[in-house]
């Protein structure tokens, strides 16, 4: 199965119905006042609109409260929630029963263990990170995907952290994901997509996910 992708960082509507022609599988607007990428609730019930039913928007949480993300949910008009934050188990099924929305647990991996405790959170899909001090999420790095080799976990992969159209064939030969997630690799400037790098990593992707000639 191809590995999809998802753009992340969305501020602009222009840079939403592009990636949605492209054939993202979400687009990602992040809801986190100290983000760069940080999109308004007017931008982002724009692009919501104007993706309704084509392609899934994603609302980016970063330890938020129950009620701000359930009210951005129904004002916006969320398919998907991702907690980017330190929201635990409990916390993730209150927000998929309270939004309706499918939920996104996205945690940084810096050692094994990291992935194993991905397994705590009973989600529809999980996401890896690159760690760094005091960001979350758009560090414009990547991790060892050499620790994702011990998951056993049947939750569908998002992998995200420094993906660009430089090395996402590479991470998608490597980890085999359901999904890749790009925001800085992608940019302009943080919030702006670059038309050309959203189009080769797209590109990319889809190269690198067709499966391997057979021999004569």
């Amino acid at each position: 199965m191809s590995t999809r992708v998802k753009i992340c960082g969305v501020t602009r509507l222009q840079d939403a119905e592009l990636a949605h022609e492209l054939g993202a599988w979400a687009v990602g607007l992040i809801f986190y006042e100290r983000s760069p990428r940080c999109c308004s609730i007017e931008s982002a019930q724009r692009i919501s609109a104007a993706l309704r039913r084509q392609t899934p928007v994603c609302g980016v949480f970063v330890n938020a409260s129950l009620e701000r993300i359930t009210e951005t949910a129904d004002v916006v008009g969320l398919d998907l929630v991702q907690l980017h934050g330190d929201e635990g188990p409990a916390f993730c099924g209150e927000v998929a029963r309270r939004t309706g929305a499918k939920v996104i647990k996205a945690l940084p991996v810096r050692v094994a263990g990291d992935v194993r405790d991905l397994g705590r959170y009973h989600v529809d899909f999980h996401l890896v990170d690159a760690p760094a001090p005091g960001l979350r999420g758009g560090t414009g790095t990547t991790f060892d995907w050499e620790l994702l080799r011990g998951r056993r976990s049947k939750v569908p992969l998002v992998l995200s952290g420094g993906l660009h159209a430089g090395n996402v064939a590479e991470a998608v030969a490597r980890v085999r994901p359901y999904a890749v997630d790009s925001a800085s690799g992608t940019e302009a400037v943080p919030g702006q997509k670059d038309p050309e790098k959203l189009r080769a990593l797209f590109a990319a992707v889809a190269a690198a996910s067709e499966p391997a000639p057979t021999a004569a």
